[in-house]
């Protein structure tokens, strides 16, 4: 199957007719292709955009928000048809893309749908100068979003919802690796009503398509979710053209457990925040520190529970761990598993390719658990993004605080822990932009997403997205 640009309402070729490969993870086989889109492609898709944004930014908010809501429903009716095509394409379960990647689409769009009726402006009296300042929050014009693998859809339209909910036609670009669901976002596009041109979908490679979106002179603003090298090069590009960015980069985020957690529940949620989608997981917590107290037993019930997760192709119902993205991230985990060896860590289980019978190709790996006795190692100082994790002791808060800030990322945190006094000290000193204390991956849209340091630069989610979608002017009327 040939997937094609989405530009000004229409299935498009790519004008030089270049094509990449797209391959399905689950048996190594290639089952379509993509387009190798250009600079030009790129242009014909902003001259789309700019020639809806008169329109479209005069839109009425009611409209707008009827239009994503509409969007919103379409997807939830074509649920199964998506969660397919999101799991052959990225290699996750089909469960998994039916219960978590397709519904949170579906309520991005529902969600900005809704905010933007009521995202408002603000007004100060200058009492005693007998003058009014309201700030006014118009649309940029015409921005770029650059959407990753590992949850294709779900965060495509992260981007994408509050951008075009704040009046901005859009050029986006999904991940190579992972086209299907953006490339049939544009079928419901059109079936929703939306106008032609308010947003365009162009496919391609980061270093050529990706590039043109980012060093456009007209695209104000790049909205990027990805790996940190990248977005240190999309900010070293668009900083001088004083784009507006927001960067969700890279994590290594510390699993911390006390022993004075509900323990079940902790552990099960563990299980589950280590390996969910693969550990493909930007929020994954790939760094378990345990109390010295309960580390024994934590080490043996938590491998127990890893070796009964089944390995298996995406589309059986009893799966809970699918096929990698690709054959090179596949061998980026295996070599970083091998550098644990080197470093003395102790492989506990996992660590081997898997086999599965008719699909002896895909790209299979058994979730790991490596016991490591130093914190500075390179697998507990960089992001591996695969199924494996590593899991350590340690004997008091400082020091665990300590290791779990060393890192050069600052994503999320988890905390367990029943201490009132505890929870509210370490949440105030982790450096990261998401603390969960006794949960994982618990999300309200309305509240800000993003990390510090090399995790990236600014925040997404309800109004935080709606404010960088938007210039802020402030007018000043003395009567």
């Amino acid at each position: 199957m040939n997937i094609k640009n989405y530009i000004n309402g229409e299935f498009k070729n790519p004008i030089l007719d270049n094509w990449i490969d797209n391959y399905n993870p689950s048996n190594g086989i290639i089952y379509g292709q993509i387009p190798d889109s250009t600079k030009e492609d790129v242009e014909n898709a902003y001259s789309a955009a700019k020639s809806a944004f008169s329109s479209w930014s005069q839109t009425t908010l009611e409209e707008r928000s009827r239009i994503l809501i509409k969007i919103s429903e379409l997807l939830e009716a074509n649920l199964q048809r998506f969660a397919e095509a999101e799991s052959k394409d990225n290699g996750k379960p089909v469960s998994l893309a039916k219960a978590v990647d397709i519904p949170r689409a579906a309520s991005n769009f529902r969600f900005f749908g809704n905010a933007i009726t009521q995202f408002a402006s603000e007004s100060h009296e200058s009492v005693g100068q007998q003058a009014v300042n309201y700030t006014l929050r118009q649309p940029i014009g015409v921005v770029g979003c650059i959407s990753p693998w590992n949850l294709p859809l779900y965060l495509f339209t992260w981007k994408i919802a509050p951008a075009l909910a704040a009046g901005n036609c859009v050029v986006a670009k999904p991940s190579e690796v992972t086209p299907m669901t953006a490339y049939l976002l544009g079928e419901i596009c059109n079936e929703a009503g939306l106008p032609k041109g308010v947003l365009n979908i162009v496919h391609g490679l980061g270093g050529s398509t990706g590039q043109a979106i980012v060093e456009h002179p007209n695209i104000k603003a790049i909205s990027f979710t990805g790996g940190t090298a990248t977005g240190a090069h999309i900010a070293k590009v668009a900083a001088p053209m004083f784009k507006k960015l927001s960067l969700e980069l890279g994590g290594k985020n510390p699993n911390i457990i006390f022993a004075d957690c509900d323990y079940e529940d902790m552990l099960n949620t563990t299980v589950r925040s280590s390996f969910a989608n693969q550990g493909q997981i930007c929020l994954c917590g790939s760094r378990i520190f345990v109390e010295q107290s309960i580390y024994d037993k934590f080490k043996s019930d938590f491998v127990n529970k890893v070796k009964a997760l089944k390995v298996g192709h995406p589309s059986q119902k009893d799966t809970n761990i699918g096929a990698l993205v690709s054959k090179p991230h596949l061998e980026k985990v295996k070599e970083y598993i091998q550098i644990a060896k080197d470093e003395n860590g102790t492989i506990l289980c996992g660590g081997n390719e898997v086999t599965i019978t008719n699909y002896e190709n895909g790209y299979y790996l058994e979730p790991t658990v490596i016991e490591v006795q130093n914190d500075n190692c390179r697998v507990n100082q960089e992001e591996i993004f695969g199924p494996v994790v590593t899991i350590m002791p340690f004997s008091n808060e400082d020091q665990v605080l300590q290791m779990a800030n060393k890192v050069k990322y600052g994503l999320s945190a988890t905390l367990w822990t029943n201490d009132l006094k505890r929870t509210m000290r370490m949440s105030n000193q982790l450096q990261a932009g998401i603390v969960w204390v006794n949960t994982w991956m618990m999300r309200d849209l309305r509240t800000p997403f993003g990390g510090v340091k090399a995790s990236g630069v600014g925040r997404e989610g309800g109004f935080e997205a709606l404010r960088f979608f938007t210039e802020a002017k402030n007018v000043c009327i003395k009567y």
